[in-house]
């Protein structure tokens, strides 16, 4: 799904650290870094479609590297 996040994250909470992350191996391959998180937090986004609705979105941080691999989890009401 495409999408464009709007403003900012609010509620930001890591939900994995280190080797709690099940796509670990993946990431540090694909962009290096070695201190990953997982982060979940709320945003205002735009859709493929152009419609605007909140939503909880998920990606992967780390030093040096910055934010990467955003899913989208569930829309709010």
């Amino acid at each position: 799904m495409h999408f464009e996040i709007l403003g900012e994250i609010t509620h930001i909470e890591v939900i994995a650290a280190g080797p709690g992350i099940r796509r670990l191996k993946f990431l540090r391959k694909r962009y290096g870094g070695r201190h990953w998180r997982k982060l979940k937090g709320i945003a205002m986004v735009r859709l493929a479609g152009g419609s605007i609705q909140g939503a909880e979105v998920h990606w992967y941080e780390a030093h040096g590297v910055g934010r990467r691999g955003w899913k989208i989890k569930r829309f709010l009401d």
